[in-house]
Protein backbone atom coordinates (compact mmCIF):
# COMPACT_ATOMS: atom_id res chain seq x y z
CA UNK A 1 0.00 0.00 0.00
CA UNK A 2 1.02 3.36 -0.77
CA UNK A 3 0.79 6.24 1.90
CA UNK A 4 -1.42 9.28 1.12
CA UNK A 5 -0.52 12.89 1.09
CA UNK A 6 -0.11 13.87 5.14
CA UNK A 7 -3.57 15.89 5.60
CA UNK A 8 -4.13 15.75 9.32
CA UNK A 9 -3.28 19.49 9.31
CA UNK A 10 -5.86 19.97 6.78
CA UNK A 11 -8.24 17.69 8.92
CA UNK A 12 -7.41 19.32 12.47
CA UNK A 13 -8.10 23.11 11.37
CA UNK A 14 -10.62 22.33 9.90
CA UNK A 15 -12.69 20.76 12.27
CA UNK A 16 -11.05 23.00 15.16
CA UNK A 17 -12.19 25.85 13.26
CA UNK A 18 -15.75 24.61 12.63
CA UNK A 19 -16.47 23.61 15.66
CA UNK A 20 -15.02 26.94 17.48
CA UNK A 21 -17.80 28.38 15.16
CA UNK A 22 -20.40 26.95 17.14
CA UNK A 23 -21.87 27.93 20.30
CA UNK A 24 -23.75 25.65 22.61
CA UNK A 25 -27.23 27.38 22.29
CA UNK A 26 -26.80 26.57 18.65
CA UNK A 27 -27.05 22.89 19.09
CA UNK A 28 -29.00 22.67 22.47
CA UNK A 29 -26.74 22.82 25.00
CA UNK A 30 -26.80 24.86 27.83
CA UNK A 31 -24.27 27.87 28.00
CA UNK A 32 -22.84 27.10 31.39
CA UNK A 33 -19.82 28.74 32.91
CA UNK A 34 -17.58 31.29 31.28
CA UNK A 35 -15.31 29.24 28.38
CA UNK A 36 -11.86 29.53 28.29
CA UNK A 37 -11.96 29.42 24.19
CA UNK A 38 -14.93 30.17 22.26
CA UNK A 39 -16.81 27.56 20.65
CA UNK A 40 -17.76 24.11 21.65
CA UNK A 41 -15.56 21.88 24.03
CA UNK A 42 -14.44 18.80 22.36
CA UNK A 43 -16.31 16.50 24.74
CA UNK A 44 -19.29 18.38 23.83
CA UNK A 45 -19.22 17.46 20.24
CA UNK A 46 -18.15 14.03 20.89
CA UNK A 47 -21.75 13.42 22.79
CA UNK A 48 -23.75 15.04 20.14
CA UNK A 49 -21.82 12.53 17.53
CA UNK A 50 -22.36 9.62 19.73
CA UNK A 51 -18.65 8.83 20.16
CA UNK A 52 -16.29 9.24 22.56
CA UNK A 53 -13.79 12.03 23.67
CA UNK A 54 -11.22 10.21 23.37
CA UNK A 55 -11.95 9.19 19.87
CA UNK A 56 -13.06 12.50 18.59
CA UNK A 57 -10.13 14.08 19.96
CA UNK A 58 -7.66 11.75 17.87
CA UNK A 59 -10.11 11.84 14.98
CA UNK A 60 -9.61 16.31 15.52
CA UNK A 61 -6.08 15.98 15.83
CA UNK A 62 -6.23 14.33 12.00
CA UNK A 63 -6.06 10.40 12.43
CA UNK A 64 -9.37 10.13 10.27
CA UNK A 65 -8.00 6.67 8.20
CA UNK A 66 -10.57 3.74 8.87
CA UNK A 67 -13.87 6.41 9.80
CA UNK A 68 -16.93 4.59 8.67
CA UNK A 69 -19.12 7.13 6.61
CA UNK A 70 -21.52 6.83 9.44
CA UNK A 71 -19.58 8.17 11.70
CA UNK A 72 -18.28 11.30 9.71
CA UNK A 73 -22.21 11.82 8.63
CA UNK A 74 -22.78 12.13 12.87
CA UNK A 75 -19.36 14.52 13.27
CA UNK A 76 -20.90 16.71 10.26
CA UNK A 77 -24.55 16.90 11.80
CA UNK A 78 -23.03 17.75 15.04
CA UNK A 79 -20.47 20.52 13.61
CA UNK A 80 -23.80 21.62 11.26
CA UNK A 81 -21.59 21.21 7.97
CA UNK A 82 -23.59 22.41 5.00
CA UNK A 83 -22.81 20.16 1.97
CA UNK A 84 -20.24 21.69 0.32
CA UNK A 85 -17.80 21.71 4.11
CA UNK A 86 -19.63 18.14 3.96
CA UNK A 87 -18.34 16.92 0.73
CA UNK A 88 -14.68 18.26 1.85
CA UNK A 89 -14.57 16.25 4.96
CA UNK A 90 -15.24 12.96 3.15
CA UNK A 91 -12.54 13.68 0.48
CA UNK A 92 -10.67 14.16 3.04
CA UNK A 93 -10.97 11.02 4.85
CA UNK A 94 -10.63 9.66 1.37
CA UNK A 95 -7.35 11.21 0.64
CA UNK A 96 -5.82 9.66 3.84
CA UNK A 97 -6.93 6.07 3.33
CA UNK A 98 -3.78 4.17 1.80
CA UNK A 99 -3.47 3.40 -1.73
CA UNK A 100 -3.06 -0.17 -3.66
CA UNK A 101 -0.67 1.79 -6.21
CA UNK A 102 1.83 4.24 -5.67
CA UNK A 103 0.03 7.61 -6.72
CA UNK A 104 0.96 9.38 -9.97
CA UNK A 105 1.25 13.40 -10.83
CA UNK A 106 -1.77 14.14 -12.82
CA UNK A 107 -1.71 15.16 -16.33
CA UNK A 108 -3.44 17.71 -17.47
CA UNK A 109 -6.32 17.01 -20.13
CA UNK A 110 -6.61 17.97 -23.61
CA UNK A 111 -9.96 19.02 -24.04
CA UNK A 112 -11.57 17.73 -27.11
CA UNK A 113 -12.72 19.61 -30.38
CA UNK A 114 -16.18 19.65 -29.34
CA UNK A 115 -16.02 21.60 -26.20
CA UNK A 116 -14.42 24.51 -28.55
CA UNK A 117 -17.12 23.93 -30.98
CA UNK A 118 -20.07 24.28 -28.20
CA UNK A 119 -18.27 27.21 -26.87
CA UNK A 120 -17.97 28.85 -30.43
CA UNK A 121 -21.65 28.40 -30.54
CA UNK A 122 -22.75 30.21 -27.54
CA UNK A 123 -22.52 33.96 -29.40
CA UNK A 124 -24.38 36.07 -26.91
CA UNK A 125 -22.84 34.38 -24.20
CA UNK A 126 -19.59 34.26 -22.27
CA UNK A 127 -18.47 30.64 -21.67
CA UNK A 128 -15.39 28.84 -21.06
CA UNK A 129 -13.70 26.19 -19.43
CA UNK A 130 -11.46 25.89 -16.14
CA UNK A 131 -9.75 23.07 -14.30
CA UNK A 132 -9.46 22.81 -10.59
CA UNK A 133 -6.53 24.71 -10.59
CA UNK A 134 -9.27 27.72 -11.75
CA UNK A 135 -7.28 27.62 -15.27
CA UNK A 136 -9.35 28.69 -18.02
CA UNK A 137 -8.75 25.96 -20.45
CA UNK A 138 -10.52 26.77 -23.55
CA UNK A 139 -13.41 29.90 -23.72
CA UNK A 140 -15.32 31.26 -26.89
CA UNK A 141 -14.10 34.57 -28.18
CA UNK A 142 -16.87 36.80 -26.22
CA UNK A 143 -15.18 35.02 -22.72
CA UNK A 144 -11.93 36.48 -24.23
CA UNK A 145 -13.18 39.74 -24.74
CA UNK A 146 -14.98 39.72 -21.15
CA UNK A 147 -11.88 38.93 -19.33
CA UNK A 148 -9.42 40.51 -21.18
CA UNK A 149 -7.69 41.60 -18.42
CA UNK A 150 -7.00 38.27 -17.44
CA UNK A 151 -5.46 37.58 -21.13
CA UNK A 152 -3.60 40.44 -20.67
CA UNK A 153 -2.52 40.10 -17.20
CA UNK A 154 1.16 38.83 -16.48
CA UNK A 155 -0.39 36.63 -13.82
CA UNK A 156 -1.25 33.68 -17.07
CA UNK A 157 0.73 30.61 -16.33
CA UNK A 158 3.55 29.21 -18.90
CA UNK A 159 1.16 27.99 -21.32
CA UNK A 160 -0.50 31.44 -21.88
CA UNK A 161 -3.76 30.21 -20.01
CA UNK A 162 -5.12 33.25 -17.84
CA UNK A 163 -5.78 31.93 -13.71
CA UNK A 164 -8.43 33.45 -12.04
CA UNK A 165 -6.57 32.64 -8.85
CA UNK A 166 -3.44 34.30 -9.50
CA UNK A 167 -5.22 37.25 -10.92
CA UNK A 168 -7.30 37.96 -7.68
CA UNK A 169 -4.62 37.65 -5.76
CA UNK A 170 -1.33 38.65 -7.70
CA UNK A 171 -2.19 41.91 -10.16
CA UNK A 172 -3.74 44.66 -8.31
CA UNK A 173 -5.44 45.82 -11.46
CA UNK A 174 -8.03 43.01 -10.55
CA UNK A 175 -9.35 45.41 -8.29
CA UNK A 176 -10.45 47.74 -10.38
CA UNK A 177 -12.15 45.04 -13.17
CA UNK A 178 -14.44 43.12 -10.46
CA UNK A 179 -16.82 45.52 -8.15
CA UNK A 180 -16.67 42.93 -5.30
CA UNK A 181 -13.04 41.45 -4.92
CA UNK A 182 -13.21 41.05 -1.18
CA UNK A 183 -16.41 38.35 -2.39
CA UNK A 184 -14.55 36.91 -5.81
CA UNK A 185 -10.97 36.47 -3.54
CA UNK A 186 -13.35 34.47 -1.05
CA UNK A 187 -15.06 32.38 -3.65
CA UNK A 188 -11.58 31.83 -5.02
CA UNK A 189 -9.83 30.49 -2.00
CA UNK A 190 -13.08 28.47 -1.19
CA UNK A 191 -12.68 26.21 -4.50
CA UNK A 192 -9.19 26.03 -4.53
CA UNK A 193 -9.31 24.58 -0.64
CA UNK A 194 -11.79 22.21 -2.15
CA UNK A 195 -9.83 20.70 -4.60
CA UNK A 196 -6.83 20.36 -2.49
CA UNK A 197 -9.35 18.27 -0.40
CA UNK A 198 -10.00 16.15 -3.52
CA UNK A 199 -6.70 16.21 -4.98
CA UNK A 200 -4.17 16.46 -2.24
CA UNK A 201 -1.50 15.22 -4.50
CA UNK A 202 -1.88 17.40 -7.25
CA UNK A 203 1.71 19.10 -7.44
CA UNK A 204 0.39 22.01 -9.81
CA UNK A 205 -2.42 22.74 -7.41
CA UNK A 206 0.15 22.47 -4.40
CA UNK A 207 3.01 24.65 -6.39
CA UNK A 208 -0.01 27.31 -6.99
CA UNK A 209 -1.34 27.25 -3.40
CA UNK A 210 2.82 27.93 -2.26
CA UNK A 211 3.08 30.65 -4.51
CA UNK A 212 -0.24 32.56 -3.72
CA UNK A 213 0.69 32.10 0.21
CA UNK A 214 4.40 33.35 -0.31
CA UNK A 215 3.59 36.54 -2.36
CA UNK A 216 0.20 36.90 -1.18
CA UNK A 217 -1.28 38.19 2.67
CA UNK A 218 -4.77 38.24 1.48
CA UNK A 219 -4.71 34.70 0.25
CA UNK A 220 -2.67 33.25 3.52
CA UNK A 221 -5.78 35.25 5.80
CA UNK A 222 -8.18 33.64 3.44
CA UNK A 223 -6.40 30.17 3.23
CA UNK A 224 -6.74 30.37 6.98
CA UNK A 225 -10.22 30.22 7.52
CA UNK A 226 -10.45 27.02 5.60
CA UNK A 227 -13.64 28.02 3.94
CA UNK A 228 -15.11 25.68 1.24
CA UNK A 229 -16.79 26.39 -1.74
CA UNK A 230 -17.72 23.71 -4.12
CA UNK A 231 -21.15 24.86 -5.75
CA UNK A 232 -20.83 28.73 -7.07
CA UNK A 233 -23.40 31.20 -8.93
CA UNK A 234 -24.71 33.94 -9.21
CA UNK A 235 -24.10 38.14 -10.02
CA UNK A 236 -20.96 39.26 -10.65
CA UNK A 237 -20.50 43.26 -11.24
CA UNK A 238 -17.18 44.06 -13.76
CA UNK A 239 -15.57 47.38 -14.83
CA UNK A 240 -14.61 46.38 -18.16
CA UNK A 241 -12.06 48.87 -19.56
CA UNK A 242 -14.19 48.80 -23.11
CA UNK A 243 -17.82 47.68 -22.46
CA UNK A 244 -17.76 49.64 -18.60
CA UNK A 245 -19.73 48.53 -16.12
CA UNK A 246 -21.73 45.32 -16.24
CA UNK A 247 -23.75 42.65 -14.11
CA UNK A 248 -23.59 39.88 -15.15
CA UNK A 249 -25.34 36.49 -14.24
CA UNK A 250 -22.81 33.33 -14.08
CA UNK A 251 -23.17 29.84 -13.78
CA UNK A 252 -20.86 26.54 -13.77
CA UNK A 253 -21.96 23.05 -14.88
CA UNK A 254 -19.94 20.45 -14.22
CA UNK A 255 -18.19 19.03 -17.19
CA UNK A 256 -17.17 15.16 -17.01
CA UNK A 257 -14.03 15.06 -19.65
CA UNK A 258 -11.56 13.25 -17.37
CA UNK A 259 -11.88 11.18 -14.35
CA UNK A 260 -8.53 12.42 -13.13
CA UNK A 261 -9.11 15.79 -13.88
CA UNK A 262 -12.50 18.21 -12.81
CA UNK A 263 -13.39 20.70 -15.28
CA UNK A 264 -16.46 23.05 -15.40
CA UNK A 265 -18.74 25.07 -17.99
CA UNK A 266 -18.75 28.93 -16.65
CA UNK A 267 -21.54 30.64 -18.56
CA UNK A 268 -22.32 34.64 -18.13
CA UNK A 269 -25.00 36.07 -19.51
CA UNK A 270 -27.17 39.59 -19.25
CA UNK A 271 -30.00 39.92 -18.41
CA UNK A 272 -32.71 40.39 -21.38
CA UNK A 273 -33.85 43.46 -22.05
CA UNK A 274 -31.39 45.89 -19.33
CA UNK A 275 -28.63 47.58 -20.53
CA UNK A 276 -26.28 45.45 -19.58
CA UNK A 277 -27.60 42.79 -22.09
CA UNK A 278 -26.76 45.63 -24.71
CA UNK A 279 -23.44 46.34 -23.47
CA UNK A 280 -22.66 42.50 -23.53
CA UNK A 281 -23.73 42.28 -27.11
CA UNK A 282 -21.85 45.66 -28.17
CA UNK A 283 -19.02 43.57 -26.87
CA UNK A 284 -19.69 40.24 -28.73
CA UNK A 285 -19.73 42.38 -32.06
CA UNK A 286 -16.39 43.75 -31.33
CA UNK A 287 -15.38 40.03 -30.77
CA UNK A 288 -16.59 38.69 -33.48
CA UNK A 289 -14.44 41.03 -35.61
CA UNK A 290 -10.97 39.64 -36.74
CA UNK A 291 -9.11 41.03 -33.53
CA UNK A 292 -12.10 41.53 -31.54
CA UNK A 293 -11.31 40.22 -28.54
CA UNK A 294 -7.63 41.95 -28.43
CA UNK A 295 -9.74 45.45 -28.85
CA UNK A 296 -8.66 46.27 -25.43
CA UNK A 297 -4.92 45.14 -25.86
CA UNK A 298 -4.33 48.00 -28.55
CA UNK A 299 -5.30 50.96 -25.93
Amino acid sequence: MAPRSDNRADIRDFLARRRAQLTPEQVGLPAGGRRRVPGLRREEVAVLAGVSTEWYTRLEKGHISGVSDEVLDAVARTLQLDDDERTYLFDLAKAAQPSPVARRRRKAVDLPPRVQWLLDSMTLSAAYVTNGRLDIVAANALARALFSPLYRSHTANQRGRPNFARFWFLDKGSRDFVGDWDSAATITTALLRAEAGRYPDDKALRELIGELSTVSAEFRTQWATHTVRIHHGGVKHLNHPDAGPLELTYQPLDLPISSSEAHSLIIYTAEPGTPDEDQLKLLASWAATPAGDTRSQSR
